[in-house]
């Protein structure tokens, strides 16, 4: 049996003005979906409505996670920006594919070739840049 957490965690890097690479960890669920909606909507509102969500390290999406990653899509389209999913598990991407989510959401094996879509060019770095919301976590350079 698998064990059910409700800690969910997003890691924020700004690699470019206007654009967030947010890394999802924990599962996405119905005791978690309501915390990447707000958390991420946060990030796209304030800032950077172009978003990459690094799922690498999402043990487990259900309904709840799925509704969740189609409502920040709105929420990015409506700000004039774009969402894009990056490193998804094979059980997710399983599941984008079956319901066709696929086909709206923008889907791309590495990090950096979702940011190349949405820049036209590779990251050269991960620097800093705005503000991420409070509460937030932001990784540091080293």
């Amino acid at each position: 049996m698998t064990d059910v957490t409700d800690t969910l965690q997003l890691t924020v890097q700004q690699p470019h003005p206007g654009l967030a690479i947010a890394t999802v960890a924990g599962d996405v669920d119905m005791h978690t979906a309501d915390t990447l909606r707000r958390d991420a909507s946060m990030i796209i509102q304030q800032g950077c409505p172009h978003l990459v969500l690094d799922l690498s390290q999402v043990g487990f999406c259900d309904s709840a996670g799925l509704s969740a990653l189609i409502g920040l899509w709105h929420t990015a389209q409506a700000e004039g920006g774009a969402l894009r999913l990056a490193n998804v598990p094979d059980r997710l991407m399983r599941m984008l594919t079956l319901t066709g989510v696929d086909t709206v959401l923008p889907v791309h094996a590495t990090t950096a070739e979702a940011l190349t879509t949405m820049t036209g060019s590779p990251p050269t770095s991960t620097g800093e840049h705005g503000s991420i919301p409070p509460g937030l976590h932001r990784r540091r350079n080293p």
